[in-house]
């Protein structure tokens, strides 16, 4: 049995066909890839996050995206949705719809069991490509647990954990304190 090849997709035929689907893709090197639907927890805890940022951001010239928010990665081609990015610099876009944002400062990824060896590893070697990057954080859905990853100025990336409803994270890219309690707010834990 032989199988078609895959057709090869411009960005632009990327972005024209994205635009008009109800399903949300990530585009590489051609190819795009559906998304995954999430789990109640993985709502909540990306609703929670986006509205306290926002509230914490709401008198300065910020702005706080949800997973609508198309991110382009221009250095390696990769577009996709993270679950909450922010950025303090004024917003630049890839074109003028407004909807694939070039430099966040700040990227959010909430972790589920399909997608968390991507989120640690490929993705976040593409998102380490984006100049204003300053930050990212992925947040577990099974406990309490937070890990900021901040970019160092030789280059490197530190890792911060918290643990436990009673913990904070700091975002100093952004300036933005982050309680545990906030973000896990109506998510209930599965015993392990």
């Amino acid at each position: 049995m032989s199988t078609q090849p895959v057709p090869y997709l411009t960005p632009a035929d990327y972005l024209a066909i994205e635009r008009k689907s109800d399903v949300k893709h990530e585009y590489y090197r051609g190819e795009m890839f559906a998304m995954a639907g999430a789990t109640r927890e993985h709502g909540l805890i990306t609703l929670n996050i986006g509205a306290n940022i926002h509230a914490q951001l709401a008198s300065r010239k910020c702005e706080v995206f949800t997973s609508d928010m198309r991110v382009k990665v221009d250095e390696t081609g990769l577009y996709t949705y993270p679950d909450v990015v922010a950025t303090c610099e004024q917003a630049c876009f890839e074109d003028l719809r407004g909807d694939t944002l070039l430099n966040p400062q700040l990227v959010i990824e909430v972790l589920s069991d399909s997608t968390e060896n991507y989120d640690r590893g490929k993705k976040f070697e593409h998102y380490r490509r984006i100049a204003s990057l300053r930050e990212y954080v992925l947040i577990s859905q099974e406990e309490p647990h937070v890990e900021l990853y901040s970019r160092q100025a030789d280059g490197g990336w530190l890792l911060t954990e918290a643990k436990g409803l009673e913990a904070t994270i700091e975002l100093p890219a952004i300036k933005c304190r982050l309680k545990l309690a906030e973000v896990y707010a109506k998510v209930e834990f599965r015993a392990t």
